[in-house]
């Protein structure tokens, strides 16, 4: 059994690329693998390992600059969820592509998973879910407003063409871990709304805690990694991946006549040109191939 923690906090890092080289040591020295994005702003991303490996690389963490008071939300998988270890050097953790916005400033008031159900069943409260068009498509909480974004970078604008719906109302934000909101409720805030929430630990930490019974999340929560999906109690989901355009595909899905594993997903059949699925068939016969010979 492996440990995933997924990961982020907001801090001031002066020199973000020299944090790079010794924190990818860390985790390849602990066998961790994943993804981490550092920036001036802080970090974000998820790893996988094993028990003690996280621990130590969270300890690592947490001795960087600001880091003191990181927090983290933690699954399983049975087998390893990614490739390789990565750690990135980005203009921003979550692209937002605000300058102004910063989350160390002010952000929404925290909600905890226990409270939330009450908090969106309030008649003068309007729900957004902050996440992709893809990621709403699998999951979300009943009577959210869907902003249909193809990327997070397109929610300033959405904003501004729907403001006037929400007039009035307090505003409860989501999203998968929480990062996202961070910099969302920070930029209502910047706009004028007075009121603004948002669940903390995100929709992870809610099934997490919320027994299913008593939840008002439907479906699947999309997750950035071979899992690809996570139900209540964080039980791996039944989506799979197109690996294509990277969305997520729903179990019968495998059986529509425009699936070809690893080259074309009904969603995708008619975005890419024959030359790209020759491209995608022989990624698919790579991949086929280290399987086979039990390599990565």
């Amino acid at each position: 059994m492996l440990i995933v923690a997924a990961l982020y906090h907001f801090t001031r890092f002066s020199e973000p690329a020299g944090l790079r080289a010794p924190l990818l040591e860390t985790c390849e020295r602990h066998g961790i693998r994943g993804t981490l994005l550092l920036a001036r702003e802080g970090i974000n991303g998820t790893i996988a390992g094993s028990r003690a490996g996280i621990d130590a690389v969270l300890s690592y963490i947490r001795g960087l600059p600001g880091c003191g008071t990181l927090e983290w939300k933690e699954s399983t998988a049975d087998e390893m969820p990614f490739g390789r270890m990565k750690v990135r050097l980005k203009r921003e953790i979550v692209t937002m592509g605000q300058p102004d916005v910063d989350p160390t400033a002010a952000v929404g008031h925290y909600v905890e998973p226990a409270e939330w159900n009450a908090l969106i069943s309030a008649p003068d409260v309007a729900v957004i879910d902050t996440r992709n068009d893809y990621e709403t498509a699998i999951g979300t909480f009943a009577g959210a407003a869907d902003p249909a974004t193809k990327s997070f970078s397109e929610f300033p604008e959405w904003w501004q063409q729907n403001a006037h719906r929400f007039a009035g109302k307090r505003i409860a934000m989501f999203c998968t871990g929480g990062i996202r909101c961070e910099k969302s409720t920070n930029y209502l805030l910047s706009q004028g709304v007075e009121e603004v929430f948002h669940l903390k630990g995100g929709i992870l930490k809610y099934l997490e805690d919320i027994p299913e019974q008593d939840s008002l999340w439907r479906g699947e929560c999309f997750v950035f990694d071979r899992r690809v999906s996570l139900k209540h109690g964080l039980e791996q989901g039944g989506y799979s991946l197109c690996h294509a355009c990277r969305r997520p595909l729903a179990p019968e899905d495998a059986s529509r006549p425009e699936y070809e594993e690893g080259v074309s997903c009904h969603r995708c059949l008619h975005e890419y040109d024959e030359a790209d699925r020759e491209r995608f068939r022989e990624r698919q016969r790579q991949f086929d191939l280290a399987e086979e010979r039990g390599r990565q």
